[in-house]
């Protein structure tokens, strides 16, 4: 299978720089900082109808933890049918119980609204009790990938049992590994991993264009993080060196 790089984008000007790089696909999500919130309506509409690659959206209605009560799961299903109807192709969802087990009837409700879209569970799964019984559970609602970290703070760190996850898949389930994927890394993590697909932000910070802003005013800062279609390029010329050196051309074929 041909490795491929989703990239998560906190804007549509980050959406756009990740098609130009060559990413496969889009993640949406705004807040990178606290991990990825859901993007507003607009956001998803104008990143829809900007982008020709594959775009999924971050449903996550606040920071913190993965334990979502009734209410933030009914904002959750509203959020996945306005990108039902916006036309997006996946959501990126997941909800854990008190105890770090995934909450399977929320979790269920939610995948009955996402019906017909692709769904990855994610990175919720890198605070589970039990990573193993965890995909279990996942496999079982029928998400069709599960982005994590290895439960590590960084995909290189938790390699181990990335691989581990990858082996006990058995072709079920699509395990992405992300965090802390760079050009320099992604494709020691693909070795360590065996995983095919990767998800990077790629990201770099942005100067603010107005020159009159001063730092240090509250939460105000003159600079912010945006992806760099030449680090999503980095990832994914590494991700293309390493599939060419795994699988060399026939250079005798029979006739």
């Amino acid at each position: 299978m041909t490795p491929t790089l989703e990239v998560a984008a906190n804007s549509v000007a980050s959406a756009c720089a990740a098609e130009a790089g060559g990413a496969a696909r889009v993640e949406l999500c705004t807040a990178l900082e606290v991990g990825g919130l859901t993007p507003s309506h607009a956001m998803i509409a104008v990143a829809r109808e900007r982008l020709r690659i594959p775009l999924h959206v971050l449903i996550r209605p606040r920071p913190g933890d993965f334990v979502f009560d009734d209410p933030e799961c009914e904002v959750m299903q509203r959020d996945i049918e306005t990108c039902k109807a916006l036309g997006c192709v996946g959501v990126v969802l997941g909800v854990l119980d008190a105890d770090g087990e995934v909450d399977v009837a929320r979790c269920r409700r939610l995948m009955d609204t996402a019906r017909g879209m692709s769904v990855t569970f994610h990175r919720a799964f890198d605070f589970a009790r039990d990573a193993e019984q965890a995909l279990e559970a996942i496999v079982a609602l029928g998400c069709e990938r599960v982005l994590t970290s290895g439960q590590q703070a960084d995909a290189l760190a938790g390699a181990a049992l990335i691989r581990r996850l990858v082996e006990r898949a058995s072709g079920r389930i699509t395990i992405m590994p992300g965090g802390g994927i760079t050009p320099s890394n992604i494709a020691t993590v693909a070795e360590a991993t065996g995983a095919c697909e990767f998800h990077a932000s790629a990201k770099a910070r942005r100067k603010a264009s107005a020159q009159n802003l001063q730092s240090g005013i509250g939460d105000m800062q003159p600079t912010d993080w945006q992806t760099d279609p030449a680090i999503v390029r980095g990832c994914v010329e590494a991700l293309r060196a390493l599939a060419s050196s795994s699988h060399p051309p026939d250079r005798n074929p029979a006739r």
